[in-house]
């Protein structure tokens, strides 16, 4: 049963930084490749950059909780619902698309 994780693409794991802008600051954030592509996947299922899903979530984030304390495992957390299951209706989706008009 190990093999199947213990034996995963190297390439999978390693880190990569990108630079996106969020709340109109520019900020580095550091997340597994598997991670990236994950959140590239989220977000073009929402019609949008990942640069641009990634703020939306931020500011959502915000606007519910006031704060976020590690956004990079918010981030790592996202990509784990999302592999679960838990993916925005329709609705949603529709009015992302219209915002990121």
């Amino acid at each position: 049963m190990c093999k199947v994780f213990a034996g995963q693409d190297p390439k999978g794991y390693r880190q990569i930084n990108r630079s996106i802008r969020i709340a109109g600051h520019s900020t580095s954030i550091q997340l597994e490749a598997t991670f990236w592509d994950l959140l590239d996947e989220i977000a073009s299922s929402q019609g949008l950059t990942t640069p641009k899903f990634i703020s939306k979530l931020y500011d959502e984030a915000i606007e519910i909780n006031g704060e976020i304390p590690n956004f990079a495992s918010m981030l790592r957390t996202t990509c784990a619902l999302y592999l679960r299951g838990h993916k925005p209706g329709t609705d949603e989706i529709d009015a992302l698309k219209r915002q990121a008009a």
